[in-house]
């Protein structure tokens, strides 16, 4: 998840550029909700019997609100970040997990021909999070 974090805060920046560093830091933060219960699929998320998504939204504001950010993105920077997080599964899903690029574009759409295509390989766990510690406290530091 923090490899996956850095690439769709990358991938915004690139899709925006002049994007706050307030809203890249946002982006970033895009899936805290899941570190803190975990990444569930959305059958389970259902048979749970809770509104999940609630619960989401309110992990994804009390986050926002710990690091000094709006406790809601605007809805533009939301839609931004949902395009971000698809361009990476079809980074992620060709580089790493072996997809074939037309499935990719079937189940992700095609990534602009704009963008410049990252270049994905595993990291440990230790490196990733190296790297979105890293990322992290540059735009975090005030």
């Amino acid at each position: 998840m923090a490899q996956h974090s850095v690439l769709v805060e990358r991938l915004v920046a690139e899709l925006s550029p002049r994007l706050s560093r307030e809203a890249r830091l946002m982006a970033l933060l895009h899936d805290s909700p899941e570190y803190v219960v975990g990444d569930l699929i959305s059958p389970f998320k259902a048979a749970v019997g809770i509104n999940y998504n609630a619960l989401e939204e309110r992990l994804q504001a009390a986050i926002h609100l710990r690091f000094g950010l709006p406790a809601q993105a605007p809805a533009a920077l939301k839609t931004l970040f949902k395009r971000a997080d698809h361009l990476s599964a079809y980074y992620e899903a060709t580089q790493l997990a072996g997809f074939e690029e037309a499935e990719a574009r079937r189940l992700f759409g095609a990534p602009p021909r704009s963008l410049k295509t990252p270049r994905l390989a595993p990291l440990s766990t230790a490196d990733a999070q190296e790297l979105f510690l890293g990322r992290f406290q540059r735009l975090y530091a005030h």
